[in-house]
């Protein structure tokens, strides 16, 4: 594959990804406002651009291996973000007065550690074929196993906050 396709196809794959969530939350504004055939096209077209993201993303050379391989990527991604990416944004966000952002910001990349936790566990575990439920946060994103926390450990939201995931 050519350098110029791998680069449009990560590009694609990026603005797709983004329209996909930019879509999902366009819907939950059109339920807060009482507009469920508004919403129920939003999460279509979310879902849409989601497959649409998908389909790049297995056409780019190198980015999906076997399980162990996309563990070990995906740990390293997000000990990557903990530690170089989020830092900086939530400095100039301080610095800007923007507290409502340095807190998002300093939440997520807080969910970002336990993230790597749980992918490190699972690539300890790759062979123990265990099966363990898992809940996540709706407010940060913070993945609790096995039941969900009376309390968010990251942002404070009660357990109906959490959402399973199958």
């Amino acid at each position: 594959m050519g350098e110029k396709t791998e680069k449009n196809l990560a590009m694609a794959f990026a603005a797709e990804s983004k329209a996909s969530a930019r879509n999902a939350v366009f819907a939950l504004k059109a339920d807060q406002e009482g507009f469920p055939q508004i919403a129920r096209l939003f999460r279509a077209v979310a879902e849409a651009e989601a497959v649409h993201a998908r389909r790049f993303l297995r056409l780019m050379r190198g980015t999906i291996g076997s399980t162990e391989e996309n563990l070990e990527t995906a740990f390293r991604k997000e000990i990557r973000a903990n530690v170089e990416e989020y830092p900086p944004l939530i400095r100039e966000a301080s610095e800007e007065k923007m507290d409502i952002v340095q807190k998002a910001f300093g939440e997520t990349r807080d969910v970002e550690i336990r993230h790597a936790e749980l992918y490190n566990n699972a690539m300890k575990d790759l062979l123990a074929d265990r099966l363990t439920a898992y809940f996540v946060c709706q407010v940060c994103g913070y993945v609790a196993e096995d039941a969900a926390p009376q309390r968010c450990p990251v942002c404070g939201a009660v357990r109906e906050k959490f959402k399973p995931i199958d």
